[in-house]
């Protein structure tokens, strides 16, 4: 039986289309019992036993014997020497890659990373200090595929923000090393790697072994086991964000060919069947013609099945009465990457609040995001581009408060402080307000 995509086909003018919208949208975000807890047993036996059992588990999961987690770590002459040994045109791709995406995240470090103060007219100072962390864990998928994007897209903006320690986990199922995600980690700045991977890499970071040192935080995206570990750990250490399915939407006039949005659906329906692909576009005829780019080009695809499960299943080529229309269904499904194919993106882009990233134009496909653009593609999912923002410098980063009250500055600031102070029934801290006060 031939191979079909045929993604929902909806109209905002049938008097189902809310319901069906809704339908089409909905992904449950919990893990089912069985991962819960068997991520509660892998946590609690890393706790526990450090080491020991982090071999364990990666002699269970991923198949890899080793007589010490040491073994398990790579040396930076390691990564060199993979770096070293890729093809010229890998070798090359990863620089530019690499320099592009420094570059944007030191432009971003530059334009609010920065420590300031100020003193006010009694000479009291007040300010922020703008800290790196100083120990962060990064964690790369392995096993159907690897991600030297990844690699990237997280100790780049460690290093950029002044991270002192870059600490990478990378399962290596089989003891199968990627060349090029090794290389991306000597380019990327990491400083130390382990060939581990799943709950069990997570609790190691968060915990620390005797090998493996704790971590401050941890970003990188993972399977079901990964995310519900970074899920339970939040709070002891610091995450970046509970990933979802990948996500694309493409907002389409009709002036971009056909062939090419269809293959952008794709570009996300590849990665896995829950992945989300949907089109919005105000002319019917348009639409079709994408549908038979999809029917055209599926068979070409090497991962055809799950592009077409993933179109089946939760794909969308919605009808609707105009642009602006298409804008604000966008904006209440806050995609994690959207997509303007239009000649004037910029008339549309000021109508759009809620997007992990906004590419403008046909020529800007989201997989140039995805590898070198330059800004970072981890990015916010499941409608939550709707209060969160993509990884960048400053999630390598805090804040501390600076306040320096000069004797002049106690004197106007004690008796405020005291009167709230006993209205709250805190007298010691009234008192001390009171106490540097002149008689």
């Amino acid at each position: 039986m031939e191979l079909q995509a045929r993604p929902a086909r909806l109209s905002t003018a049938d008097a189902g289309f809310e319901a069906a919208f809704q339908a089409r949208l909905h992904w449950s975000a919990d893990t089912d019992a069985q991962v819960e807890q068997a991520v509660t047993d892998i946590l609690a036996a890393v706790q526990q036993r450090g080491d020991a059992a982090v071999l364990e588990f990666t002699q269970r999961f991923d198949a890899l014997e080793a007589p010490s987690v040491a073994a398990l770590e790579l040396t930076q002459a390691e990564l060199k020497a993979a770096f070293d040994g890729l093809p010229v045109a890998q070798r090359e791709a990863l620089q530019a890659a690499t320099a592009r995406v420094r570059s944007y995240h030191e432009a971003q470090k530059k334009a609010n990373g920065e420590s300031w103060s100020y003193r006010d007219a009694d000479g009291t100072l007040l300010g922020q200090k703008v800290t790196p962390l100083d120990r962060v864990g990064i964690y790369v998928p392995g096993g159907k595929a690897t991600y030297p994007s990844s690699v990237l897209m997280n100790a780049i903006p460690a290093h950029v923000a002044g991270v002192a320690e870059i600490i990478m986990v990378v399962p290596t199922p089989r003891g199968e090393k990627n060349a090029m995600v090794l290389a991306a980690a000597y380019l990327g700045g990491v400083t130390r790697a382990f060939t581990i991977g799943g709950a069990q890499a997570v609790a190691a970071l968060a915990y620390g072994t005797q090998t493996i040192p704790r971590v401050d935080k941890i970003t990188g995206p993972g399977n079901a086991y990964v995310a519900s570990a970074k899920r339970r750990v939040f709070g002891l250490v610091g995450i970046d964000m509970i990933a979802g399915p990948s996500e694309i939407l493409v907002l389409a006039d009709g002036s971009t060919p056909p062939d090419w949005v269809a293959m952008d659906l794709f570009s996300q329906a590849e990665h896995d069947e829950l992945a989300q692909s949907i089109l919005l576009c105000p002319d019917a005829a348009y639409i079709a013609k994408v549908q038979s780019e999809i029917d055209r080009l599926l068979p070409q695809m090497p991962r055809a099945e799950i592009i077409a499960k993933s179109l089946n299943g939760r794909g969308a080529l919605i009808h609707t009465v105009s642009m602006d229309e298409a804008c604000a269904i966008s904006n209440r499904i806050a995609p994690e990457h959207l997509e303007i194919a239009s000649n004037e993106p910029e008339r549309w882009e000021p109508l759009l609040r809620h997007a992990g990233a906004i590419f403008l134009g046909g020529f800007t496909s989201e997989s140039l995001g995805d590898y070198c653009a330059g800004p970072n593609h981890v990015l916010p999912t499941s409608s939550t581009a709707r209060f969160s923002s993509p990884l960048g410098v400053y999630d390598f980063q805090k804040r501390s408060s600076l306040i320096q009250v000069s004797e002049a500055g106690a004197q106007v600031l004690g008796p405020i402080a005291a009167t709230l102070a006993y209205g709250e029934g805190l007298q010691a801290h009234a008192r001390a307000a009171e106490m540097r006060l002149k008689p």
